[in-house]
């Protein structure tokens, strides 16, 4: 058998392996994850490299320099404008000329002053930006490196030992369950009544502020962490496990951790993570758009087992004029529900608003499933929100008119769990068929 056909084989393994895995483990409290690794590594190289970089952590604005500059020429034209009023009329022209040529020798100064502030800054933002690259050359090249070399390892002690570990690998760096439990964790508490406790629940998957969050607005930011991650914690290093095996799945990881870390643009990583934030982007950019596609064609089969929107309004999705219908919620309730039953998730609406809106977030990526998921399920999503004590306005994807229910958070796992068996399956699929192309007789 080819070499490419044995690896082929293998691979179909260690992805069966790392299914199991992550379906029946999953991430449980207090054991060990690859992630917690990454991260300490970035920790430690962040802190050498702005040492060696001479980087600040608290790093000082040019606005501000210059406004320092500004107030000071101000302060002294003051003083010099006070002083030739008291003297007007005491002082020759010789002296008034020699004041003015004071005033313009500082006023060259100032100006120096201010182009010497931006020269300092433009050098520190350079030295930010090569150091940041630095720390993603080093993280990828310390976790690949590893784990390259106990791979090789465990298949130089027993081939079978080397496919077990990758596959348990694999199973680790996906996050199908985890977030299915994050999910229900909000999801459940939400049906109870208990508002607080969903609340502490969702600010345990979001970045964003939680205490101004009512319960549809909890319901919808699981929505969308739900939405956003199906690619960013499962298809796209499932994609990459796909083609490279562990090595893909825990440079994939290594490359969205530094992301998650230092991918910011606040005055510490604005620069500094530049590289980080650009690679993810480059690296998510075929799973994002894959991962919503595979999503949309999944939209094709209704849910079932899952309760009906209640809609206080009585709107309901009238499949044969394709829009909004409103119905009598008390002559017709049992009707409309059987109906949205049939029809969520809504496939053409999917579609439809996935092309309308997947360029709306301000990162080329993270709207692509969003987008698929409002659609699918009639809803708004994203919107202004509050992050650090300032609200940050985006733009909303979806023309849905009902409010977000805590079972919506049930469909959204619903289509992160189809979507990831989807692409398993193609996956496999396109594994056997390379092995069967290339031991053809």
């Amino acid at each position: 058998m080819p070499v490419i056909a044995i690896a082929a084989r293998n691979r179909i393994w260690i992805l069966l392996i790392a299914a199991i895995v992550d379906l029946s483990v999953g991430d449980p409290p207090g054991l060990w994850h690859p992630v917690q690794g990454i991260g300490a590594l970035i920790s430690r190289t962040e802190s050498g490299l702005r040492r060696l970089f001479k980087i600040p952590v608290g790093k000082e604005k040019l606005s501000h320099n210059i406004n320092n500059i500004n107030n000071a020429d101000n302060a002294r034209s003051a003083q010099d404008t006070q002083d030739t009023q008291d003297n007007q009329d005491t002082q020759n022209t010789q002296h008034t000329q020699n004041t003015q040529n004071t005033q313009s020798t500082q006023n060259a100064q100032d100006t120096q002053d201010i182009q010497n502030a931006q020269d300092t800054q433009n050098a520190r933002e350079s030295r930010e930006r090569a150091a940041g690259g630095v720390l993603v050359l080093l993280v990828l090249i310390a976790s690949t490196g590893l784990v390259l070399l106990l791979l090789a390892l465990c298949r130089r002690i027993n081939p079978w030992l080397g496919i077990i570990a990758e596959g348990i690998l694999c199973g680790r760096l996906l996050a199908l369950r985890s977030l299915r439990e994050a999910a229900y964790a909000v999801r459940d508490p939400l049906l109870q009544g208990d508002v607080d406790g969903a609340r502490r629940a969702v600010s345990m998957i979001v970045g964003r502020d939680t205490d101004p969050l009512n319960a549809e607005g909890i319901a919808k930011a699981a929505v969308e962490t739900v939405a956003e991650n199906t690619s960013d914690g499962v298809t796209a290093p499932l994609f990459y496990m796909i083609l490279f095996g562990g090595i893909g799945g825990i440079f994939y990881k290594a490359v969205n951790t530094m992301d998650s870390m230092i991918g910011y643009k606040n005055d510490r990583y604005r620069f500094f993570g530049t590289a980080a934030a650009r690679l993810d982007d480059v690296m998510n950019y075929i799973p994002s758009r894959l991962s919503a596609l595979l999503m949309i064609l999944t939209c094709a089969v209704p849910f079932k087992g899952i309760s009906n929107p209640q809609s206080p309004k009585g709107i309901f999705q009238s499949k044969s004029r394709g829009r909004l219908k409103e119905e009598s919620p008390d002559s017709q309730q049992g009707e409309s529900q059987d109906k949205v039953r049939k029809e969520l998730p809504d496939m053409r609406a999917a579609f439809r608003i996935w092309r309308r809106d997947r360029r709306k977030s301000p990162s080329p990526n993270s709207a692509q499933t969003e987008s698929v998921c409002a659609g699918a399920l009639h809803l708004r999503l994203l919107g202004d929100t509050w992050y650090f004590g300032k609200l940050h306005h985006k733009a909303e994807i979806g023309d849905g008119d009902r409010t977000v229910e805590p079972h919506d958070i049930t469909r959204a796992v619903s289509l992160m769990v189809r979507t990831s068996l989807l692409l398993y399956v193609i996956g496999t699929a396109v594994l056997l068929a390379l092995i069967k192309l290339l031991c053809w007789p």
